[in-house]
């Protein structure tokens, strides 16, 4: 009998040394802080005049939309843009956002695989890299597509928090050269 509580006492120490090691795993998971989307959420429009390649300007409205989802966020948006012949041209957009292993972080869920998972698009096959960010109060989307010729097109949008809704700032970049850039306010709806 003594010797097996002498034989169980190593075993016992070692089982406490990993439940101990185990509750610092759980403390440290839980102050693993992800940046907050959640003052983002809401529906923002607005218009901005666009200034074209040739220094025309071109009357744009927009609207966003963040929302949350199961497994992180959503962001939608919309843009009109009106011709001077008078036709219009409206396109929509809307990606789910996942965390990553960066706090501030998060991966594009555009396409499920074959287990069902989202994962990102390959943008060696022409379809665009998109993740997000949350920097104090600006949330950014950056979507990155890389040319038949291994150029590189970057469009950034730029989401700050500001009074009644967001200050947008976007640009598109193409080999290190600004093609485009706009900024307007959009108003919560």
């Amino acid at each position: 009998m003594i010797a097996t509580r002498t034989a169980t006492r190593p075993t016992l120490k070692l089982m406490r040394g990993a439940l101990v090691a185990l509750s610092a795993a759980v403390v440290l998971m839980a102050t693993h802080v992800r940046a907050d989307v959640a003052p983002f959420l809401g529906t923002y429009v607005g218009s901005a005049d666009v200034t074209a390649l040739d220094g025309t300007k071109i009357p744009r409205d927009m609207s966003v939309e963040v929302s949350e989802t199961k497994d992180g966020f959503r962001v939608k948006w919309t843009s009109v843009t009106y011709r001077n012949d008078g036709r219009s041209k409206e396109k929509s957009y809307a990606i789910d956002f996942v965390g990553s292993d960066r706090d501030a972080v998060y991966a594009a869920a555009q396409r499920r695989n074959v287990f069902g998972h989202e994962v990102q698009l390959d943008p060696m096959k022409g379809e665009p890299y998109v993740w997000a960010r949350i920097i104090d109060k600006t949330l950014t989307v950056y979507s990155l597509f890389v040319d038949v010729d291994g150029g590189y097109s970057l469009q950034q949008y730029d989401r700050t928090l500001a009074d009644g809704g967001l200050d947008l700032r976007f640009q598109t970049i193409r080999d290190g050269q600004i093609q485009r850039a706009v900024e307007t306010f959009l108003e919560r709806k």
